[in-house]
């Protein structure tokens, strides 16, 4: 990548890969990466379990063993509530169903999405994120999304490609059990890398961001003048306003 900005904004999540593996040698330089992430108070909270080969596929097993005999086991909650995060996830659901031709009374069809999550969308490698329980768990866990985010932009920079997968941590005791870790870590989520598949249909799907205006409140409007944020913001504030 020539920029940073060109790789934060060219980074996507595909939801199939190939099977090759990834080198060892660039696996290690990406936790390399990841691990100069920020924490709070340099805590360091993650523990990252990397799984291939046969214990990927032993993993990959349990979880749908799991999922198949209804036993979730989250460490955390898995709300979005009911209101605009709900419907931005909605639309991503019906994005990447209409794409795979899935309609929305599909349940088999639909179904069959979810298992094919865990068998990590045939990625060769699935990285297991977990914390200790710290507190109630927030800052342990937005230590987590930053090491995260180190990981995915070191391995779109390094010509691979990674999706954070939230349904890992729907069977957190399956999650344990088969890698052997101890009940104190707690499972957040995994993330299935390694060779996008270009030629998927799913490639197609662009689902994009919400404009600035709609996550940045500004206190200084002179800071960023000339680019039309400030009043876009307030033309957004008029309408909640007027609508209260």
């Amino acid at each position: 990548m020539s920029t940073i900005t060109e790789a934060i904004r060219s980074r996507r999540s595909p939801r199939t890969f190939l099977p090759d593996p990834v080198p060892g040698e660039v696996i290690r330089e990406v936790l390399e990466d990841a691990r100069w992430a920020p924490s709070h108070s340099n805590t360091q909270p993650w523990t990252t379990h990397v799984v291939s080969g046969a214990a990927r596929d032993a993993l990959s097993s349990a979880l749908l063993e799991a999922h198949d005999a209804g036993r979730r086991s989250p460490d955390f909650t898995d709300t979005y509530g009911d209101g605009v995060h709900l419907q931005r996830s909605q639309h991503l659901a019906a994005a990447t169903y209409g794409v795979r031709g899935i309609a929305r009374d599909d349940h088999e069809g639909r179904n069959e999405v979810v298992r094919d999550n865990l068998r990590f969308y045939g990625a060769p490698h699935v990285a297991m994120l977990f914390v200790p329980q710290l507190g109630d768990g927030v800052r342990a866990a937005s230590d987590v999304g930053m090491y995260a985010q180190n990981f995915l932009l070191s391995l779109h920079g390094h010509g691979y490609q990674g999706i954070p997968q939230a349904v890992h941590g729907m069977y957190a005791d399956a999650v344990r059990r088969t890698l052997g870790v101890p009940r104190e870590q707690k499972l957040l989520f995994g993330i299935a890398f390694g060779t996008a598949d270009r030629d998927s249909p799913l490639r197609s799907l662009d689902i994009g961001r919400v404009p600035l205006e709609h996550s940045v409140v500004l206190h200084d409007s002179g800071t960023l003048d000339g680019g039309g944020l400030q009043d876009a913001v307030d033309a957004r504030t008029a309408r909640s306003m007027a609508s209260m």
